[in-house]
């Protein structure tokens, strides 16, 4: 594997632990700028909504330049926002410097992906994959689980600060490591934008993008509570959020690297075990929420689950998507953010409905009965012509 697609999974990262690290941090936030929990939530929210947003454009206005100039662009306005966040005393503020530092994210995934592909042969492209996502499930184990420490410690603002910091060295490492040019092959003129976006819209990929958005969204929804799920309905201390994001994370990344080895050469069944998988889990964590070791059993179970599923999704998008070699890295990103969009979304309207800290679990097992439910009707609805594979793979 180049060295180069490692570099990239370090940037992710840097950028991941941002995503992620609200999910320690929102009652900090609600209490110092005087939002309501939901509200907090939301910038999680605005994040993916910057991604989702983000993504096409940033794509689309990047694509003749040279992968390198982008990377190092997208990260440097990333860095901005956050020192940005890290000093301003409004929600206002606060809400537009996490969608614009998507932006910037958003732009850097969807390069990202498609560098790392391109980089490897087709035997290899999963794992090239783990690897850049890989990087934010570093960040789960690693980024997120310290954001909280230093939420705790002192104030959610040093983790902001600390996104800043670490996300320095990634700079100098894209840097060093990325080819300057715009690919393996800058000779060769890019493909049209109606052709890619010809073959991004077409059946066999969209119910595969409506899918990876619910999964997603039900990682996502459960997610962005997880810290008054645990902390006012489990009964476990301030001090065992961190350990808990650490344990999502650990298994993110066993979900990952198990993924990465296996979405290539059996998409089908990692998929459809892991949807069906993360609908009873997600429902046996709603049901066993209030008992510390079923919770923390079934916490690395899902982040593994999660992961895992989600990772050989957007292997198979861009496996689908070979005639869109700008534009499916962030159609991948954006399917993948519309999720985070949906699910803290969803997960707060239950909050505020007055159905308890558990309501975001069971919007996440219903989000996952809706995944299995396109898949299943996908998988229905179309038949096998000569020389396809089996009607599941349009999801698979």
């Amino acid at each position: 594997m180049p060295i180069a697609v490692y570099v990239l999974g370090l940037a992710v990262f840097a950028q991941g632990t941002s995503e992620f690290m609200l999910s320690g941090l929102v009652s900090g936030i609600a209490a110092d700028l005087g939002v309501s929990l939901s509200a907090a939530g939301l910038l999680t929210s605005a994040f993916a909504v910057g991604m989702v947003v983000g993504a096409p454009l940033m794509a689309l206005s990047s694509r003749t330049w040279p992968r390198r100039r982008a990377l190092l662009l997208f990260l440097a306005v990333f860095v901005a926002v956050h020192v940005v966040g890290a000093l301003t005393p409004s929600y206002g503020v606060l809400l537009a410097t996490r969608f614009v530092g998507a932006l910037a994210n958003a732009g850097f995934w969807a390069v990202a992906l498609t560098t790392a592909v391109s980089m490897v042969p087709d035997r290899l492209k999963g794992r090239a994959t783990a690897v850049v996502v890989g990087g934010v499930t570093i960040a789960c184990v690693v980024g997120v689980p310290a954001g909280a420490v230093l939420g705790e410690r002192w104030g959610w603002r040093s983790a902001f600060w600390a996104v800043a910091i670490v996300s320095l060295p990634a700079v100098l490492a894209v840097l060093r490591s990325i080819p300057g040019g715009r690919g393996t092959d800058t000779a060769a003129a890019p493909v049209p934008v109606r052709h890619e976006l010809r073959a991004l819209t077409g059946p066999r990929l969209r119910p595969v993008l409506l899918t990876m958005a619910l999964v997603q969204g039900a990682t996502f929804c459960t997610f962005s509570y997880l810290e008054p799920l645990l902390t006012r309905e489990t009964g476990l201390g301030a001090g065992w959020v961190p350990v808990s994001l650490a344990l999502f994370g650990a298994g993110s990344f066993a979900g990952v690297t198990v993924a990465g080895r296996f979405a290539d050469a059996r998409p089908v069944a990692v998929v459809a075990t892991g949807m069906a998988a993360l609908a009873v889990g997600w429902a046996a964590l709603a049901l066993t929420a209030g008992r510390p070791v079923f919770a923390l059993a079934l916490i690395p179970l899902l982040g593994m689950l999660a992961f895992g599923t989600g990772t050989a999704l957007i292997t198979r998008v861009l496996g689908l998507a070979s005639g869109a070699p700008t534009l499916a890295g962030a159609f991948s990103t954006t399917a993948f953010n519309l999720g985070a969009t949906v699910g803290p979304w969803a997960g707060g309207l239950a909050l505020d409905a007055g159905f308890g800290y558990r309501a975001p679990v069971w919007v996440s097992a219903l989000l996952m009965v809706a995944a299995l439910l396109v898949a299943a009707t996908t998988a229905k609805g179309r038949r096998p012509r000569a020389g396809e594979r089996r009607p599941s793979e349009a999801v698979g």
